[in-house]
């Protein structure tokens, strides 16, 4: 029987791509943990990673703009993880990951494909480029839901996360988007390991 992944990650979004991989490669997921931000995520890994060695954990949290490399910040943060515990790095956000199907976001967004980055890993900011691709669009609903209102102090439009919880539950194809994201590729594989997993006796 295979047992289902517990998830911990920074926020909603997180969430819904999270869930989305799990379905990708065939696993169940439990409960989700977190959802308060990368500092609370990194506070209560060792935790996470204790509760790992009785069933099987991905964590999530976005590399964002810190000097270190992917491998390095897991090595940092967690030197020994449980064989249960696949802790996972999104370069350098979360938005990078869907960037990376560029056919189907640019579909979704009303936009010219070519505007959307090929390397989008190598995004200093992969939020503003999907926020400044929304504010592009052919479509007002996409421009007045995902891009945030002059003066209103927020990142996002009201509705961003609806709108990327539509995209990818219905459209982003992570097999596409993992072609051109070695974080995601990776995460990818490091689930697909779990297929297999059993708690130590």
């Amino acid at each position: 029987m295979i047992l289902p992944v517990e998830i911990a990650v920074e926020g909603l979004t997180d969430e819904v791509v999270m869930k989305r991989l799990l379905d990708q490669v065939g696993l169940p997921y439990g409960h989700t943990y977190g959802k308060r931000g990368k500092d609370h995520i990194l506070k209560a890994l060792n935790n996470y990673n204790q509760a790992a060695r009785h069933s099987p954990w991905v964590v999530l949290v976005d590399l964002d703009d810190e000097p270190e490399c992917a491998p390095l910040l897991v090595r940092q943060h967690l030197p020994r993880p449980n064989t249960g515990m696949k802790f996972r790095v999104a370069v350098r956000a979360i938005e990078a990951w869907l960037l990376a199907d560029r056919d189907t976001l640019a579909e979704f967004l009303a936009v010219s494909r070519n505007r959307l980055p090929s390397q989008p890993e190598t995004e200093p900011d992969p939020k503003a480029t999907l926020i400044s691709l929304a504010r592009q669009s052919r479509r007002r609903d996409v421009r007045d839901g995902m891009v945030p209102r002059p003066g209103s102090g927020a990142k996002v439009g009201p509705d961003y996360i609806a709108y990327l919880t539509q995209y990818v539950t219905h459209l982003w194809r992570p097999d596409v988007a993992a072609q051109h994201s070695d974080s995601l590729r990776r995460c990818i594989e490091a689930l697909q390991t779990l297929k297999n997993w059993t708690p130590a006796p």
